[in-house]
This record gives C-alpha cells, sequence and structure tokens, in this order.
C-alpha cells in the first residue's frame, strides 16, 4: 500500500539488458511466459528447473539469516484466504484502490494518476473516461452460492496473517518483547501493470516480517532494520553501487506508516523498490483488537502494563528479488574471440553448486565414473549430470545459470582416478583425485 517511484532510464545498453536476460531465462529453464502455447497470459511468469532452484535458495537465505540464526524471530504460514473483515480493518477494502481510466475506442485500461492527457487515449488519441475507484483486490466466493455474502479476497499482502495470530503465538510460545514472525507466501493484486519482466506482477511471493517492540523503541528499532536489510542483500553479492536507501516523504506514507524506507535497486528500468521497512506503530492490532471484539494487547510482566506494540515490518518481495540477483550477476566478457555470458552469482545462491560432465558420452566407463561423482555430490548437494553437448558447449550452459564448478571426467580420469574442476569466475582448471571430489566442492562452497 505504499507508493512505488521509479526513476527511468532512457539508456538503451539498460534496455538491451533487460533483453539479454528475458532471453536467458527463457534458453536456460530459468523462467517462462505463462500459458505461452496458449498465447500466454501477460504478467504471469513460471519458474523452470533452474528458477526455482534460484528462488528457493533466496528464500532459504532469507529464512535462514532471519528465523534460523536468530532467537527472536518465530516462522508461520498463513492462509491465502482470510475473514473478509480482515481486509475491512487493514483498510484494504476503504482505502486500496487506483483511479483508473478507460479508452472508450480501444478499451485500454490506464492508471489515471500516471497520464499527462487525463481525457486523450496515449495509445491511440480517443477519449478516455473519467477516472473510477478500482478496488486491487481479486474477489472470490467461499461456497457454491456464489452469492455476495460468500464474496472474499485472494489475500494481498502476506502481513495481516501474522496480526490475527498474535495472540496465538503469545498464548503457545510465550515470546517477550521485541520479537518477530516472519513468513514466505504468495499474495495477489489486480493492477495494472507496465511489463518489465518479473518486476511488477499480479501474483508475487512476498518474504515479510512483523517485529514486535516496544513504542518508544520504534524509531530505534525501525532505524536498525533498515540496515540489517541493507547488509542481507550486499552479503549475497549484490555490488553496494547498485542499492541505496531511499526515505519516503510525508505525503508519500500510507495511512498506518509512521516511516518508511525504500532499499532501491539500479534495474534496467531506473532506480526502483527492492524491498520496504516500515514503522507501522500500533496500527494493525488496535484495528483488528476494534472489529473482532478481541484483545490484542501485550501484557507486560515486570510493569504490569497493557499495551499495544508497535511493528516494524521489512518487506521484501522474492520474485523481485531474484530480478535483482539476475540482473547484478549477469556479466559478458571475451574468450578466443566469443563473448562468454556467465552469472556470476553468489554460491549460495546459484541453482546448480556442480555439474558433472562426461567428456566422452560413448565411452561406458567414462560416463559411470561421471554418474557415480554427480550421485555422491547429490546427498549433499544440488548437482547434475549432463552429456548433452560437447564439453565447450556444456561449459557455456552451466556458465549463463551461474554454476560454480564443473567436473570433467575423461579418459585420463580412468587411469590416474583424477578429474579437471573447473571455477566459474575464473575458469582456472584444477586436477583433484575421485575420492577428493565432494570434499573439495563443499570446501569451495563455504568459503
Amino acid at each position: 500500500m505504499t507508493t512505488l517511484l521509479i526513476y527511468v532510464k532512457n539508456n538503451n545498453s539498460m534496455n538491451d539488458l533487460m533483453e539479454k536476460i528475458v532471453s536467458l531465462c527463457k534458453r536456460r529453464g530459468v523462467i517462462f511466459q505463462s500459458s505461452e502455447i496458449y498465447g500466454g497470459l501477460a504478467n504471469a511468469w513460471d519458474y523452470g528447473p533452474f528458477g526455482i532452484e534460484l528462488k528457493n535458495n533466496i528464500k532459504q537465505a532469507w529464512w535462514k539469516a532471519n528465523v534460523h540464526n536468530r532467537y527472536d524471530i518465530l516462522g508461520m504460514d498463513a492462509s491465502i484466504l482470510m475473514h473478509p473483515k480482515v481486509w475491512e480493518a487493514s483498510g484494504h477494502v476503504q482505502n486500496f484502490y487506483d483511479l483508473k481510466s478507460d479508452c472508450k475506442s480501444c478499451k485500454k485500461r490506464f492508471k489515471t494518476e500516471e497520464l499527462k492527457d487525463k481525457h486523450k487515449c496515449p495509445e491511440c488519441g480517443s477519449e478516455l473516461t473519467e477516472g473510477r475507484q478500482f478496488n486491487l483486490m481479486f474477489e472470490t466466493y467461499q461456497g457454491a452460492v456464489g452469492d455476495a455474502a460468500d464474496k472474499i479476497y485472494l489475500r494481498p499482502e502476506t502481513a495481516q496473517g501474522m496480526f490475527v495470530n498474535f495472540v496465538n503465538i503469545l498464548d503457545s510460545r510465550h515470546p517477550k518483547l521485541p520479537f518477530g514472525l516472519a513468513q514466505i507466501g504468495k499474495s495477489f493484486r489486480n493492477e495494472i501493470t507496465p511489463g518489465n519482466f518479473i518486476f511488477r506482477t499480479r501474483e508475487f511471493e512476498q518474504m515479510e516480517i512483523e517485529y514486535f517492540v516496544r513504542p518508544q523503541d520504534g524509531d530505534k528499532c525501525y532505524q536498525s532494520w533498515v540496515e540489517e536489510r541493507l547488509k542481507w542483500y550486499i552479503g549475497l553479492g549484490i555490488k553496494k553501487d547498485n542499492i541505496r536507501k531511499r526515505e519516503h516523504g510525508k505525503d508519500e506514507l500510507a495511512h498506518y506508516a509512521l516511516a518508511c524506507t525504500d532499499i532501491e535497486y539500479n534495474f534496467p528500468i531506473g532506480w526502483s523498490e527492492l524491498e520496504g521497512i516500515a514503522n507501522r506503530a500500533d496500527f494493525d492490532l488496535k484495528q483488528h483488537s476494534q472489529l473482532s471484539g478481541k484483545e490484542l494487547k501485550y501484557f507486560d510482566e515486570v510493569s504490569k502494563e497493557k499495551f499495544y506494540p508497535f511493528i516494524i515490518e521489512p518487506s521484501a518481495g522474492v520474485d523481485r528479488s531474484l530480478l535483482a540477483f539476475l540482473v547484478d550477476a549477469y556479466h559478458e566478457e571475451k574468450v578466443r574471440e566469443e563473448t562468454r555470458v556467465v552469472l556470476k552469482l553468489n554460491k549460495g545462491l546459484s541453482p546448480v553448486k556442480a555439474a558433472v560432465l562426461p567428456l566422452l558420452k560413448n565411452r561406458t566407463a567414462i560416463v559411470e565414473l561421471a554418474k557415480k561423482i554427480a550421485g555422491d555430490l547429490k546427498k549433499d548437494i544440488y548437482a547434475v549430470y549432463d552429456d548433452t553437448a560437447a564439453i565447450g558447449k556444456l561449459y557455456r550452459r552451466q556458465d549463463e545459470v551461474g554454476t560454480p564448478y564443473c567436473i570433467t571426467v575423461d579418459v585420463q580420469s580412468l587411469e590416474d582416478k583424477q578429474v579437471t574442476v573447473r571455477d566459474r569466475d575464473s575458469m582456472l582448471q584444477e586436477r583433484i583425485g575421485v575420492d577428493r571430489v565432494k570434499e573439495y566442492i563443499l570446501e569451495e562452497l563455504n568459503k
């Protein structure tokens, strides 16, 4: 519900970069257009074999950093479908809308606020309708009748599921302030999207934390989370020059927020929001308490006070984070008069950690040894076996999906029991004993 500002670059090279990334994702099985055989569905995308691995690695890195490696944050997973009164209390029913205008001729729909001429269609020049309120929540119906009484919504954010479970967490886990709840899940917003690949879609996945603190600690905690979240991206390889903080002006703040800072990334479309960190004050628990009639105050056993905690919310998009990591990792270089494309992803995020490649796929002994090595690696990391092309082409394929290490089994391997390990970034090769391959790869990945 925050305002999204995009600083557009009029730079052909950046447009080319986005096109190259979209092409790589299609070519290498990272991301596909949804329902492509039927002409596709606008702003809907499917994650392929390598894409889902990258996406899962991002989520696991976030979960490890914010849940497993901390003592003060608990994980949960709330239902996508919630009681409709949840969205009344949150303000979505009343406030979550855009003003939209329709062209009377070509029937295209536009956000009224983005139109230079509020009366003329920017596509065909015909007359536009007056701006009308258009709620951004997807509506559906629960039950067989499908009348107004059965109307519910696909959640537009994951946050509310954590707020309405506040008392359940207090009663079951008895946490002391400050503490947080973390959740990763799908959200849906029925808005006009400008394309830009997976940057903004109607169905997306969020990684959100709701961190509950004493009111007097709200601002300090908010500032701390801004720095914490910035460090997370940099720690996973995002270049410092490509990421920055931008504090919202008072005219940008959502109705519930005391303060908000965006972590912005320099996407091919310009500087745009990667994650938002907001100080939501006590708005949410107070609203749900009033509308539900349930007591949602925190009881401090030391001071014997009851109060509504302030809530600090770091909210990141999985898909948008994935796009940032792809853009930042994309690299082209000349190798023997040819262009090598490589994703220099953080090793922990790389979809595949090691690829085992037989130099000759028609030599049974070489294939068997390569498969044995791959099978052994799979017990600890995601490794693949590939014999579908010549070795040079196999290297290029793995470079394009960011695989840190390629292990080549050749004729000599049958004699000296050694294989060639190639580093993705330097392309340096080293002969390693077959019995040391797993140990070597695991050590390198953990550096």
